[in-house]
């Protein structure tokens, strides 16, 4: 029993994001690059279309980051997530033509330290 009285089962969340099932997301972040402008401009007029042409793909954001708010280096200068329905979705939009151009374009401008990594999204 919760402490309002109702089972516990009651209180389970459910699993899965806005598009049904267990949503996964890429996150990639990016480091200080050299150039910013130069960064910017290959980003949003190269790297960002070869993105949106990967099978699967539900949803990309991106963002740069303007401020710590902990007091430590600024690492990393933008983000970007990707989101995809499922983790079979994303293995198979990353192994497709567009997926491997779009990583052959990545491994061309991320700065030195930049990260990929996977999430599984709950509500």
């Amino acid at each position: 029993m919760s402490v309002a009285g109702t089972p516990a089962a009651g209180r389970r969340r459910s699993v899965g994001g806005r598009f049904g099932g267990m949503t996964v997301k890429l996150v990639v972040l990016y480091t200080q690059p050299e150039d910013t402008d130069a960064f910017d401009r290959h980003y949003f007029d190269i790297h960002l279309p070869l993105v949106h042409r990967i099978p699967g793909l539900r949803r990309a954001e991106t963002g740069r980051f303007v401020g710590v708010l902990d007091g430590g280096e600024q690492t990393f200068y933008r983000v970007a997530e990707l989101y995809f329905p499922d983790q079979a979705t994303m293995d198979a939009g990353i192994a497709s033509d567009q997926g491997k151009a779009t990583a052959a374009d990545y491994a061309n401008i991320a700065p030195p330290g930049s990260r990929m990594f996977v999430q599984s999204l709950h509500d």
